[in-house]
């Protein structure tokens, strides 16, 4: 089998640290492994692998040579090192929003729309997080009706606000069981107490009242789903629970819906764990979606307010397929398309 030279700029980060273990776990067909991040975390040695290997500071010359390099450090890094990169003839798999809405930059989700990577000129963008698990539940339903619009609430863990996400819910935490009030000193990743609390509040607010992490669910499920007339409505929350995103969605469709076909479309797609057996209490949790490759659907019925409607709940590992493995999935598939070119 043929292995290919890789990067990973930010592999440092959470992302990144995300990756690593999944490369490994599998067994990504790697000849070389070349991590790297910011000047201040050059030095760094990480173990991958079974082999410990020294994180170099990103420069252009750090993809002469790479067949792929993975984007984990934001769009910034983004803007600045891919261009490098593809001038190298390293294809670059960003997770970063930089691309995304770049109309000639593939927006892919493998199970989804993989023959998008055909079309790639160097830069393939990886989806946001919240959008990439509920199209996962989305795209079985729509081949099989439809879609025709669709509303959405997120119920988004702390650890997709970064590292310090996790930490401020420790740290909140252990002040409300003490008994102690928190102090607003003490440093947080969002703007109110994150412990005991929901805060509708993800990213930047707009003038139309809609968040940009909201308009990215609009904006990338019509993309990726290749309906440019869709019609979204999505309100992101981040909620008190450590790892994996949830999503409650209303669809309608345009072919009228039953529940048995709903079901057979959901169970045999690729991705997917059906889990829905209410009676028995088995439908998807956050808890049981960390560190799960697949995305989980459950809670499936008919929607009695809307025509031709139905309502699911999914959960998906948004550090895996909201990000690192939904990157490396992409990689995959380009290797098995013999996609990867070297002359974009």
């Amino acid at each position: 089998m043929k292995k290919y030279k890789l990067g990973i700029v930010g592999a440092t980060g959470a992302v990144g640290q995300e990756i690593l273990k999944l490369l490994e776990k599998r067994e990504f067909p790697a000849s070389e492994i070349k991590l790297l991040a910011s000047a201040r975390s050059a030095g760094t040695e990480l173990n991958i692998i079974g082999e410990k290997i020294i994180v170099e500071e990103t420069t252009a010359e750090s993809f002469n040579n790479l067949d792929f390099a993975i984007f984990s450090a934001g769009s910034e890094n983004s803007i600045k090192f891919a261009p490098e990169a593809v001038k190298r003839n390293c294809v670059v798999i960003d997770n970063s929003s930089a691309f995304r809405m770049d109309a000639s930059v593939p927006l892919v989700v493998p199970e989804i729309n993989p023959t998008e990577l055909e079309k790639h000129q160097g830069i393939i963008a990886n989806p946001n997080c919240s959008s990439a698990i509920a199209l996962m539940a989305i795209y079985p339903l729509h081949k099989r009706f439809g879609l025709k619009k669709f509303f959405a609430s997120t119920y988004q863990a702390v650890s997709g606000a970064g590292a310090m996400g996790p930490v401020s819910l420790d740290q909140e935490v252990t002040e409300a069981v003490s008994g102690a009030p928190v102090p607003n000193s003490l440093p947080s990743a969002f703007p109110h107490p994150i412990a005991f609390n929901l805060i509708p509040h993800v990213d930047q607010f707009r003038e139309d009242g809609y968040t940009k992490e909201e308009l990215k669910m609009s904006n990338e499920a019509r993309k990726i789903l290749a309906l440019p007339s869709l019609k979204v409505s999505c309100t992101c929350v981040r909620v008190p629970v450590y790892r994996a995103h949830s999503i409650s969605i209303n669809a309608e469709f345009t072919k009228q819906v039953n529940l048995p076909d709903a079901i057979q479309a959901v169970s045999s797609f690729a991705g997917l764990d059906f889990m829905d057996k209410p009676e028995e209490k088995i439908y998807p949790m956050p808890i049981y979606s960390s560190e799960k490759e697949n995305c989980q659907v459950g809670r499936l019925r008919v929607d009695h307010a809307s025509d031709n409607g139905l309502a699911f709940w999914v959960t998906g590992d948004q550090l895996w397929k909201g990000a690192a493995l939904n990157a490396i999935q992409i990689a995959e598939e380009m290797i098995n398309r013999n996609s990867l070119r070297k002359i974009f």
